[in-house]
């Protein structure tokens, strides 16, 4: 009894505070303007289930793409058996499914145990990616700190789940041949690893001290579980989560298409219109705060951008894909998405202590990001073409250049001149739009 209730508190306590925290994370998301994702939404579930489920986009890098899905798998897979645990938990059973599905119960657990040696092969693989071959990707300047510590932490997690899955199931495997087990029969249960390497590793042990290694590697799948979970929101490992709803809401226009504002769209178009009458707009509300063009601040930005930097998985493959970032110059993609999520949570924790009017005189940019950064991007795509689970740097850096342009009056020299010779030439270049086609009469 004393047993249930501790992991009774364990599993209830667990879960209120991962809700809790997911809760924050979502007010945080919240911080961004309004944006319609809610059409097509066949296209939005085939697009999901392809991305975020069928892991589409991973296999781009194959060695590490084929290793993630090991993970992926054995992580969806052993929730089965976490399913059994918490029954077993619960209601005081042990291996509560056995008795009830006899040979697919087997099949079941054989296959959780195979997926967990390709996951612990994973992990291992990953640890000496990051750690030994020191993968430039993985290493570079915005995963010093916190960055790298999560994403070994990970690693290490999984090792040790991995640890206790097979410390229970071996020694449950050697008890059940001695008839020691707490299900009635002797034998083996016939479990595709534990049948074997139980009685290798375990075999010469008396029953108490297996009675004793049995329970310590149940608590401490159900203990590493509860802590995983309530790691997640502190981590970049979010992702597992937050992957499936940012490929439903994600852009589905194609990736050359930048989003217009609205208000200057419509102003163009009484430019170009003789026929319209700039009168027949709407006055501006007297009192009303004017529009503002672009971002500053997390809270100009819309709440699919915000998702967006929380699941970010900082893979880095944005990064490694950009051209600017190759040549040496200050962008990172993968470093505008961690300042986006820093910000939201600094301006959301904020907000949750002092009210809505709590400003403590950050900003985004500036504060985060630099105009350096900002005016590097080539707006070529290519970040959001490599991100596995569609995540679009490029919308937040367009919209943070529109701050700087339309409200700073804010420009490189380079692309004053380029916009004055549009202007007047029609072209980029300073000379006459009759001298344009010259070259062909030098060839």
């Amino acid at each position: 009894m004393v047993s249930t209730i501790i992991f009774l508190i364990l599993i209830i306590g667990g879960g209120v505070f991962f809700a809790l925290n997911i809760r924050k994370i979502i007010t945080n998301i919240k911080l961004g303007k309004p944006v319609d994702r809610s059409d097509n939404k066949v296209l939005r579930w085939k697009t999901m289930a392809k991305v975020a489920l069928g892991q589409s986009k991973m296999t781009r890098k194959p060695v590490a793409g084929l290793f993630h899905i090991f993970i992926y798998v054995a992580f969806v897979i052993t929730q089965i058996e976490l399913i059994e645990i918490i029954i077993d938990g619960s209601f005081d059973t042990h291996r509560f499914f056995q008795p009830k599905l006899g040979g697919l119960y087997v099949l079941s657990i054989s296959i959780i145990e195979i997926l967990s040696v390709l996951a612990l092969l994973a992990t291992f693989v990953f640890l000496a990616r990051r750690n030994l071959l020191k993968v430039p990707r993985l290493t570079m300047n915005e995963m010093n700190g916190w960055p790298k510590l999560d994403g070994n932490l990970i690693l290490y997690m999984e090792f040790v789940l991995v640890l206790c899955i097979f410390t229970m199931n071996g020694t449950d495997e050697v008890l059940y041949g001695m008839g020691q087990s707490a299900l009635e029969g002797e034998g083996s249960f016939g479990f595709a690893i534990s049948s074997w390497m139980g009685p290798m590793i375990f075999g010469g042990m008396d029953v108490e001290t297996l009675h004793l290694l049995e329970k310590i590697g149940w608590w401490g799948h159900i203990i590493m579980v509860i802590s995983f979970l309530n790691y997640l929101p502190y981590s970049k490992h979010l992702h597992i989560i937050w992957a499936f709803p940012n490929t439903f809401f994600a852009n589905l226009k194609p990736k050359g298409q930048l989003t217009n504002m609205a208000s200057v769209t419509n102003e163009v178009k009484l430019m170009l219109d003789p026929n319209a009458d700039p009168f027949a707009a709407p006055s501006p509300v007297e009192g009303a705060e004017p529009e503002k063009f672009g971002a500053k601040d997390v809270t100009d930005l819309n709440w699919m951008n915000i998702m967006n930097a929380y699941t970010c998985t900082e893979c880095g493959r944005c990064t490694e894909a950009c051209p600017a970032n190759a040549t040496g110059k200050l962008l990172s993609p993968r470093k505008i998405m961690m300042d986006v999520r820093d910000r939201a949570d600094e301006l959301g924790e904020g907000i949750r202590k002092n009210g809505k009017g709590f400003n403590d005189g950050k900003s985004l940019l500036g504060d985060y990001i630099t105009e350096e950064e900002l005016w590097a991007c080539t707006s070529c795509n290519a970040c959001v073409q490599e991100c596995p689970v569609l995540i679009n740097p490029l919308e937040i850096i367009v919209d943070l250049r529109r701050y700087l342009v339309m409200e700073e009056s804010k420009i490189p020299s380079e692309l004053v001149t380029m916009n004055t010779n549009i202007e007047n030439n029609q072209a980029p270049w300073q000379f006459s739009p009759t001298d344009r086609l010259n070259w062909k009469d030098e060839a």
